[in-house]
């Protein structure tokens, strides 16, 4: 038959310091059965009565008891806070696990005893809720937290497009072949990276141009941006780079450029040249963005080369 009185008697079953919060040892076997430390945000069954060396006998009074219990404190807890579990068997305000109860007397700081009337709850509280992350997908601890890190990568996460140098063509389309004569083409340098060269005092190809589909994952309220990685033979030239970019939708064509940044300096060295198109001319997916690359200023004397092209866009969350 149960005993119905509020102290139970077990066994230690480690070391144990008086007023401090103990859970059952379910590795143990003995009679009475053993009770070792409840840690941080782990559930007790009471509280020990006085200290009590290892396999010694201890009182325990009972959370589900009556009245108020007094349990030794990690930290300075004030009257009316909730307090939690912590480490070895105390408690304290930094939210773990569900509440323990309310601090009816305040202590100033750890090793003080306080007054503790059991209320036990689970948080709704996003903010103090512990996260269980056993595949151990972040260092969050709280869902609050949790929460925010998600959003922040949603938010944040800058995806690509690749542009391949062999989807770049001239503007009206032609494709390029080996750079020839005074003809924009694709070229090695120094039996090393491939490029798009476009040569001194170029006849045809000062402008290009490539068409990307616009991917579903998309997010039309964020900006866009086209980024060439472009350089010269010498400096003998001030030559820049100029972006334009045309938006195509269902039902939705024929659309004015959107790309809001002003010509590029192409220097010796490469360098990677951004431009942005605004989120208020991007157009939600399904639909293609064309682009056209333009070379400014007269190359009388430097060959331009263009190593590669990307865009970048930030992603959304699918509803399906």
């Amino acid at each position: 038959m149960p005993y119905a009185e509020g102290i139970l008697t077990f066994r230690a079953g480690e070391d144990l310091e008086a007023y401090r919060r103990v859970k059952i040892d379910t590795s143990g076997s003995q009679s009475p059965i053993d009770v070792i430390y409840a840690d941080a945000g782990e559930a007790a069954i009471g509280v020990t009565r006085y200290a009590a060396d290892d396999t010694e006998l201890v009182a325990i009074k009972l959370l589900n008891y009556p009245g108020s219990v007094e349990v030794e404190a990690a930290g300075a807890l004030t009257v009316g806070q909730t307090a939690y579990g912590a480490a070895d068997g105390k408690i304290a305000s930094t939210s773990s696990g569900s509440a323990l109860g309310v601090v009816k007397k305040a202590v100033a700081g750890s090793g003080e005893i306080a007054e503790l009337v059991p209320y036990p709850f689970v948080s709704t509280t996003a903010a103090t809720t512990s996260v269980a992350d056993t595949g151990e997908f972040t260092e969050a601890a709280t869902v609050e937290a949790a929460l925010a890190e998600i959003y922040q990568h949603l938010l944040s996460a800058q995806v690509t497009i690749p542009v391949p140098l062999g989807a770049i063509t001239m503007e009206d389309g032609t494709v390029l072949t080996k750079q020839a004569t005074t003809v924009t083409g694709i070229a090695q340098l120094a039996d090393k990276e491939q490029v798009i060269s476009i040569p001194v005092d170029c006849t045809s190809g000062e402008a290009l141009g490539f068409s990307v589909p616009v991917p579903q994952d998309l997010d039309d309220s964020a900006d866009i941006t086209v980024h060439v990685l472009a350089g010269k033979a010498a400096n003998l030239d001030v030559l820049t780079l100029d972006c334009e970019v045309f938006p195509c939708g269902v039902g939705d064509t024929a659309n004015a450029d959107i790309q809001d940044t002003a010509a590029q300096t192409i220097t010796e060295a490469a360098s990677e040249l951004v431009f942005t198109c605004g989120a208020d001319g991007v157009l939600a997916a399904p639909g293609t963005l064309s682009v056209v690359l333009a070379l400014g200023g007269t190359n009388d004397g430097d060959a331009v080369y263009i190593y590669g092209a990307w865009i970048e866009y930030t992603r959304k969350a699918l509803a399906a």
